[in-house]
């Protein structure tokens, strides 16, 4: 039996996928015969994809990873960008089948998150990372950073009707606002491979450093990763100051404050509305509670 965490089940009813969920056992077990491997329960902090434990044919240890089919080709983009880290930055990519969306990964150590380290010295791994990922792609065939923002800015607009608007119009159109203005800032000379969900539950232990699970896949201007940062820690955020947040993480890898600011604004309010879509509460909740208090500047 693997059962699928409650997050990435809801996540799969959500894309239409109850199909996905009903054919996962045979799926699993093609797999298996396939890639001669050995798959273990699902880990029970995955949110984005079924993932477990594998063991190959010969004891190595690894990872399978299922995606949650959408519309959107993420697992063609996931492999792409593996593909162009070569496992530099980005966990190793061992196996994959774009079509029947499964990968097999090399087998990393613990997430940042379950170290427990200090926000500030969180940052700083998480940005050190970040950058090896970086590089220029410009015939990747991935989505770009303005492509990104428009899509981001439609979603919000529908989701936070449909989810009878769980924050204020200020922070919506506050992030509507941030959209338009970094998809119209998109600048091919300057677009890189960036990750796309930089946080500390995908940065895990690898050897003396650490690498990052679970890219998105895109090609857009680095602050966007940034962007990512800022939107985590949203209790501390309020503490720090958004700004000051910005600034810091500018600082920190030389890049615009103000871009960087403006994709923490559009990744806070969509992803706290998409966490309360698939109920990964409180954290989505706290999210657009941030996004409140950065809107009217309180």
């Amino acid at each position: 039996m693997h059962p699928v965490p409650a997050v990435v089940r809801n996540k799969a009813l959500a894309a239409g996928a109850q199909w996905w969920l009903d054919g996962l056992p045979d799926l699993i077990a093609d797999l298996e015969r396939d890639w001669s491997i050995s798959v273990g329960p699902a880990f029970a902090g995955a949110t984005e994809a079924f993932v477990s434990a594998a063991v190959g044919a010969d004891g190595a240890p690894a990872v399978l990873k299922l995606v949650v089919p959408r519309s959107d080709d993420a697992a063609v983009h996931e492999i792409t960008a593996l593909r162009l880290c070569g496992g530099e930055g980005c966990v190793g990519l061992l196996r994959e089948d774009a079509g029947r969306g499964a990968l097999l990964l090399e087998r990393l150590g613990a997430s940042l998150h379950d170290l427990g380290l200090p926000m500030a010295q969180r940052h700083e791994i998480l940005c050190a990372t970040a950058q090896r990922v970086w590089r220029a792609a410009p015939d990747a065939g991935l989505p770009t950073g303005e492509e990104k923002a428009r899509w981001l800015g439609e979603w919000i607009a529908q989701a936070w009707v449909e989810l009878d608007r769980p924050c204020t119009p200020a922070a919506v159109d506050q992030a509507l606002a941030c959209a338009d203005r970094r998809a119209r800032a998109h600048d091919p000379a300057r677009a890189v491979l960036v990750h796309g969900d930089v946080h500390q539950w995908n940065a895990l232990a690898a050897g003396e450093g650490y690498k990052l699970v679970d890219p998105d896949g895109l090609v857009a201007e680095p602050e966007y990763d940034l962007g990512i940062i800022m939107r985590e820690d949203p209790l501390e955020l309020l503490d720090e100051g958004s700004v000051a947040r910005a600034r810091r993480l500018a600082a920190r890898t030389g890049l615009d404050a103000t871009a960087v600011w403006e994709w923490g604004v559009i990744e806070r309010v969509s992803t706290g509305l998409l966490g309360t879509k698939v109920g990964l509460q409180p954290v989505a909740g706290q999210m657009l509670h941030g996004a409140d208090r950065v809107a009217l500047g309180v």
